[in-house]
């Protein structure tokens, strides 16, 4: 049976942020996800998880300033300091909430500058290092270009071969199948030839990004080609209710575990 973690950076914008792990336990969810957790102690968001009996399944490294339109620090040859501090701000939040899972964001880059490829390589195997002790899993989401524009990790085979060319193993690859589905399509074949490298699922319908079963995609084929594999991680919901979040949960009844 699929498990599947609520991604409150999105889901239950009803209530403030700090309520919507309540707002998650209470709709059957297990574990939560987010884009960044930074805004707020960690000790608070620990004592959420606590609260609600919920795992921590995964956050985003600080990106920057999102505010004004950074996705990233790993590709850039200019902020490898920044991106450094951001390993050091964000281990706190992996102390306290018990995360094992993080993504790091690669930036706004040209994938083909050797420049940009030094420089994300580096610190890929950076952030392995620094977090290896910690027992955690680094993860590098190829997303696509319609939704970031000019964003550097746009593509899986990319993905793939830079991850066996460092043969590291606290990194792995963030498999998002509304990404994958934009990028290239072919979504149950990748997740087969890429299983041994897939570290963590994403989920949300395609094209409008909305609740998964709701378009193109066969969601529930998905879910239990993922089970026959033997995924045994959480899949996030990383999409955007297309009503209230409760109202869209229809899909979730069969996989509810309470």
């Amino acid at each position: 049976m699929p498990r599947f973690a609520a991604n409150l950076s999105m889901m239950f914008n009803e209530v403030p942020f700090l309520d919507r792990f309540q707002k998650a336990a209470e709709a059957g969810f297990e574990a939560v996800e987010y884009l960044f957790p930074y805004e707020f102690p960690a000790d608070e968001i620990a004592a959420r998880l606590k609260a609600f009996n919920l795992t921590q399944a995964l956050f985003n490294l600080p990106p920057g300033d999102w505010s004004k339109g950074e996705r990233g620090l790993a590709a850039l040859p200019d902020r490898a300091a920044e991106f450094e501090a951001g390993l050091k701000t964000a281990l706190p939040y992996v102390k306290a909430t018990g995360v094992k899972k993080l993504h790091m964001m690669a930036g706004l880059a040209d994938r083909f500058s050797p420049w940009a490829v030094t420089s994300y390589q580096d610190n890929v195997r950076k952030a392995a290092d620094f977090f290896g002790p910690h027992d955690v899993m680094v993860l590098l989401e190829p997303i696509n270009a319609r939704g970031m524009p000019g964003y550097f990790m746009n593509d899986f085979l990319f993905a793939h071969d830079l991850i066996k060319d460092l043969a590291i193993p606290n990194v792995k690859i963030q498999f998002d199948i509304f990404h994958r589905q934009i990028i290239h399509g072919d979504v149950v074949m990748a997740i087969r030839a890429l299983f041994p490298l897939i570290g963590h699922v994403q989920v949300a319908s395609v094209p409008s990004r909305h609740e998964p079963m709701s378009e193109e995609l066969n969601d529930a084929f998905i879910f239990a080609e993922l089970d026959r594999l033997g995924y045994d991680g959480f899949i996030g919901c990383e999409y955007i209710p297309a009503g209230k979040t409760e109202d869209g949960l229809g899909w979730f009844k069969p996989y509810r575990p309470r």
